[in-house]
C-alpha cells in the first residue's frame, strides 16, 4: 500500500510540478496542444453567446405573447363598443337627441 501511495505522489508532483511539460512528447506536440486549448476556448465562448441569444429569444417571445393578448383585449373591447345596443346606450347617456331610423335605407344610384 505504501508503494502505490508513493507512486501516486510522485506522479502528482511530476504532473503538477511542471516537469512533465519539458518531456520530449509534450515538446513535439506543443502546437497541437495549444490548438486544442484554443478550440476549447472558442467552443466555450460560442456556447456562452448561444445561451445569451436563446435567453433573448425567450424574452422576445414572451413580449410577443403579451402584445398578442393586449391586442386581443383591445379588439374585443372595440367590438363591444361598436355594437348597436352599446352605441344607443352611450347616446342616451350623453343626452344627445338622436334616434334610430325605423325606415329602410334606399339607394339613389344603384349599380347594375
Amino acid at each position: 500500500m505504501k508503494v502505490k501511495f508513493d507512486n501516486i505522489r510522485k506522479s502528482f508532483v511530476h504532473v503538477f510540478g511542471g516537469s512533465v511539460l519539458t518531456e520530449n512528447y509534450f515538446l513535439k506536440n506543443m502546437w497541437f496542444i495549444v490548438a486544442i486549448v484554443l478550440v476549447m476556448f472558442l467552443f466555450i465562448g460560442h456556447r456562452y453567446k448561444v445561451l445569451q441569444r436563446m435567453s433573448e429569444i425567450e424574452r422576445l417571445e414572451q413580449e410577443l405573447k403579451d402584445a398578442k393578448y393586449e391586442s386581443l383585449t383591445i379588439s374585443s373591447s372595440l367590438t363591444e363598443a361598436g355594437r348597436q345596443g352599446e352605441i344607443e346606450r352611450r347616446v342616451e347617456e350623453a343626452g344627445l337627441d338622436l334616434e334610430v331610423t325605423r325606415e329602410p335605407i334606399y339607394l339613389l344610384n344603384p349599380k347594375k
